[in-house]
């Protein structure tokens, strides 16, 4: 991501210097308040607006809500707190909610991509890496992910709970610069607008601190949305902790992201801690604790510290019992850690491929997977 100094950074300059950008679209914006079908025009200058930024050459993923809403309606299922009534919802309203995406989309020429996840998809390192991993394939297809919680088969305690979270984990599993949350809220105020007409308009959040969380209030539950600041809060903390900027914006208008890009929408940018690949390598470095080990050749040593991936071809002893997207050291052939990856196989895999050129790993595990052990994007020098 270009060198953009946060402090006083408008939403518009962060847009514009932004590589891969997550955008969270609510329910409130998505269906009508009573429930009753989505707003399809307003949704069709959103699509506009998400075309005209790929046009400008950036990676996006939206984290969509809208299918229980609609599933009620489809189904004429009043709101309950019982889940299996929201997770019937969320079965019937999904295939509707894809099919609007893809209609919007459609004058655009971009293919839409329905990914569903649960929160072991986000949490289990093995899933994570097959989550990304279909995630950089949509990407580098043209796709556009549209991305939401699958709700007709989570439970009540293995759940995101609301989408501003999931898009804070979308973000760090496609490495986001900036996450954007579109809302009917313009950004975050010192006091509930709705009730204190004095409370003023925060621009710019530097650091997530507990008074800025007591701003944010309880989460609530109104219309067809669910959530509130407070979850939007939690997202961006999320968000800031792997070195991504955060937009609260109102999507309400047409156009919210044009609007946005060419500074006419007011909005609150929460800060970024550093960058998301230095965040992430300082995650392999310093918290992930080592699994196995592989001892590598001078030739491999040679290309890691070159910046190249390190190919099953350096590889000469493999120790530890791992499964694949564990953390290993890197050895060279003296037993100095030279670096620390997340593996793309497991330790049983790189045994049986060690050695050879990557063309041959089909044959030896009777898949074709990566051609990389550890990948650049996954491995930090030490």
């Amino acid at each position: 991501m270009p060198e953009v100094q946060q402090k006083d950074a408008p939403a518009a300059a962060l847009i514009a210097a932004a590589r891969r950008i997550t955008v969270k679209v609510g329910s409130s914006l998505l269906v009508a308040a009573d429930g009753q079908g989505m707003r399809a025009e307003w949704l069709a200058t959103l699509a506009a607006d998400l075309a005209a930024l790929r046009a400008d050459g950036k990676e996006l993923a939206v984290v969509s809500s809208g299918a229980v809403a609609l599933g009620r309606g489809h189904l004429g299922l009043r709101r309950s707190p019982r889940l299996e009534l929201k997770q019937a919802a969320a079965a019937a309203g999904q295939p509707l909610l894809m099919a609007h995406w893809q209609r919007a989309l459609d004058p655009h020429g971009i293919p839409a991509a329905q990914l569903l996840l649960t929160l072991d998809d986000t949490e289990s390192r093995r899933r994570w890496l097959n989550a990304r991993a279909t995630m950089e394939v949509l990407l580098g297809a043209g796709a556009l992910p549209i991305v939401n919680e699958n709700d007709s088969v989570a439970r009540e305690e293995l759940r995101y709970g609301d989408n501003d979270r999931l898009s804070a984990r979308v973000a760090q599993l496609m490495r986001s610069d900036l996450l954007i949350l579109l809302s009917d809220v313009d950004g975050v105020y010192s006091a509930d607008p709705g009730k204190d007409p004095t409370a003023e308009h925060l621009p710019h959040i530097p650091d997530i601190t507990p008074a800025i969380e007591a701003l944010a209030g309880e989460a609530s539950v109104t219309g067809v949305g669910s959530g509130g600041m407070r979850t939007k809060i939690a997202a961006a903390r999320i968000a800031r902790g792997f070195g991504c900027a955060t937009i609260v914006a109102s999507g309400l208008d047409a156009h919210p992201l044009a609007a946005l890009g060419d500074n006419r929408a007011r909005s609150t940018v929460i800060a970024a801690a550093g960058s998301p690949a230095r965040a992430y390598k300082q995650w392999i470095a310093g918290t992930l604790v080592p699994a196995g080990s592989l001892t590598i050749d001078p030739g491999a040593a040679a290309a890691l510290l070159a910046g190249k991936s390190l190919l099953p071809a350096g590889i000469r002893a493999v120790a530890g019992g791992f499964e694949r997207g564990s953390c290993l050291k890197v050895l060279t052939v003296e037993g100095r850690e030279l670096a620390r990856g997340i593996s793309a196989y497991s330790a049983a895999e790189v045994g049986a491929i060690r050695g050879i050129a990557s063309g041959e790993i089909a044959a030896r595990i009777g898949y074709a997977g990566p051609d990389e052990v550890i990948h650049r994007d996954d491995l930090v020098l030490m």
